[in-house]
């Protein structure tokens, strides 16, 4: 009586496979995300300044984040 070998599957292979297969579901992922938020705003939207300095959360990143003197 032959017993067969079992084929194993490796760690390396393991991890090709997995990092295959994340790289699949990002990109087929990403179109779809970017594609929704693109569609909410209109020209006059994508194109106004969004960045406020005066803002209560870019003066609390700026106190926080001081280099000691």
């Amino acid at each position: 009586m032959k017993s067969e070998p079992k084929t194993k599957l490796g760690r390396r292979e393991f991890l090709r496979a997995l990092g295959a297969g994340a790289g699949v579901a990002a990109v087929s992922a990403a179109p779809l995300a970017t594609q929704a938020a693109a569609d909410s705003e209109t020209n006059d939207e994508k194109r106004k300044a969004r960045y406020k300095a005066d803002s209560a959360s870019v003066q609390t990143y700026y106190r926080v984040n001081r280099y000691p003197s």
